[in-house]
């Protein structure tokens, strides 16, 4: 059994432009966003997909609408929304340390150890359901690494330093097979 993920990360926010972490805040897609996933949506080889899931959060589903409207089926998932940075959602980035809370819970929020447990349910979900099948996901930061934890069988202090955001190593979509 496996499935193949190809991982598309939303369009930039306007949240993104003023360094607020959006968390479980809807935020909007900036012009500079909306030219990104457009221009991804060039990139993608549409053939190799078979079906598309996105984060139910506005951001992820306008960008999966912009790259996948008309082509391919979207379904929505709260599973693989970002973290819920709590009583930090929508503040500086700053002040949102993913270091700081593995384990232990943003305040009202969850902790990435949460996270991970959601989209651990979400890839099993996905085995049971589309055994064969590749699916695009459209998702956020915190779902992100905790595929790398999950599929690379890294720590999540290693998936954290080594995230393409530190990096500046942007790709056009990233492949993980479950």
């Amino acid at each position: 059994m496996s499935v193949i993920i190809k991982y598309f990360v939303h369009g930039t926010t306007t949240d993104n432009l003023v360094h607020k972490a959006t968390g479980w805040n809807d935020g909007e897609l900036s012009e500079k966003g909306k030219g990104q996933v457009l221009d991804l949506k060039e990139k993608i080889d549409l053939n190799e997909i078979d079906f598309v899931i996105s984060s139910d959060l506005k951001r992820a589903v306008d960008s999966a609408n912009y790259i996948f409207k008309n082509s391919k089926k979207i379904i929505y998932d709260e599973r693989i929304r970002e973290c819920n940075y709590g009583d930090l959602n929508g503040k500086d980035n700053s002040l949102v340390k993913y270091e700081e809370h593995i384990d232990n819970s943003f305040p009202n929020g969850e902790s990435l150890k949460d996270v991970e447990k959601r989209v651990r349910n979400f890839c099993n979900y996905l085995l049971q359901n589309y055994d064969g099948k590749t699916i695009a996901l459209v998702s956020h930061k915190a779902p992100q690494l905790a595929l790398d934890v999950l599929t690379k069988n890294i720590t999540w202090e290693k998936a954290i330093n080594q995230d393409w955001r530190k990096t500046k190593n942007w790709k056009p979509g990233w492949t993980y097979e479950i």
